[in-house]
């Protein structure tokens, strides 16, 4: 038994499939399936039903992924170890990132991250919160960026930022002649929101519901992006939240529609997560150090008010 036979296994139980398995591990689909009957050879059971489409795991075989998961992890335990040890920072690192968040951050710290760690080899999915936590539980990300808290059990989170929300009202609103904003001046039926999913979405409802303001269904819009939602304020259909990172893309003209919240504004805390196994941490404080730093320019609000994302 090695621990490559084990990776192969957990790859073809994450994948149901031989073949795409063999893609994400890099090897061909025949030193796969070798390597796999080798171990059930040795184990003298059938850790696959291959009879099925998509493959299945046997009962057996379900038991035999649980243990896999935790020696594979422990062998990578033990690199990090060493790595640690030497000073090393690189290697494959697996990071989710929240779509609200995913555009203004990353080109933020990405260049800096990559050109001060070159030996680190990113991998970086556009992930709902809901998937990054499914991930992560079952060993598929090292690391994600979210909006917390989350109040997940085996998940660590470590704030990076609080990000302020900013009011984008167009000038027929009747809003648009306050030059600051009050959370109890929100109407949950007169702002658009972001489709089901976000998490961002989830705070501004949070946040009404803070001001015990009620939903009636008489009208609901909503959308996957920020640039439909202010595209849409101006038809006259209503306002809409940003987080303030977004603010900073905006142009000039749309910069004269945002109107900022009194003082502490409600915001998110937006924060590195990673499981409580805290394999290549060395990794995740790195990203941290580099995010905080850039973001820290940027964001110089710092009496907030938290709002949840769940």
């Amino acid at each position: 038994m090695t621990i490559t036979q084990l990776k192969y296994v957990l790859a073809v139980a994450e994948h149901q499939n031989f073949t795409k398995a063999a893609e994400k591990t890099f090897v061909t689909q025949p030193t796969l399936s070798m390597q796999i009957q080798k171990l059930e050879e040795e184990l003298d059971i059938l850790i696959f039903d291959r009879s099925k489409k998509p493959i299945e795991l046997t009962t057996v075989g379900k038991k035999i992924v649980s243990q896999a998961k935790n020696i594979v992890n422990e062998s990578e335990r033990m690199q990090d170890v060493v790595d640690q040890e030497k000073g090393f920072i690189g290697g494959d690192f697996r990071l989710g990132i929240i779509p609200t968040v995913m555009p203004t951050l990353l080109p933020m710290f990405l260049k800096n991250f990559t050109s001060k760690y070159p030996k680190v080899h990113l991998k970086i999915e556009e992930l709902s919160t809901e998937e990054i936590i499914h991930k992560m539980l079952d060993g598929h990300l090292d690391a994600a960026i979210a909006a917390t808290p989350l109040q997940q059990e085996k998940i660590k989170e470590r704030a990076l930022y609080y990000e302020p929300f900013v009011g984008y009202i167009p000038e027929s609103h009747r809003l648009s002649q306050k030059k600051i904003i009050e959370v109890s001046d929100l109407d949950i039926d007169d702002i658009l929101l972001l489709e089901d999913g976000h998490c961002f979405r989830d705070g501004v409802i949070n946040l009404c519901r803070s001001s015990k303001m009620s939903h009636n269904e008489t009208f609901q819009l909503e959308s996957g992006s920020f640039e439909t939602l202010i595209k849409l304020t101006h038809e006259g259909l209503g306002m809409t939240l940003l987080p303030y990172l977004h603010t900073l893309d905006l142009s000039e003209k749309q910069h004269k529609h945002l109107r900022y919240f009194k003082e502490p504004p409600p915001a998110r805390e937006v924060s590195i997560i990673y499981p409580k196994s805290e394999l290549k941490l060395q990794i995740i404080d790195a990203m941290y150090q580099i995010i905080s730093g850039v973001v820290r320019g940027a964001i110089k609000f710092q009496d907030v008010k938290i709002i949840s994302p769940v």
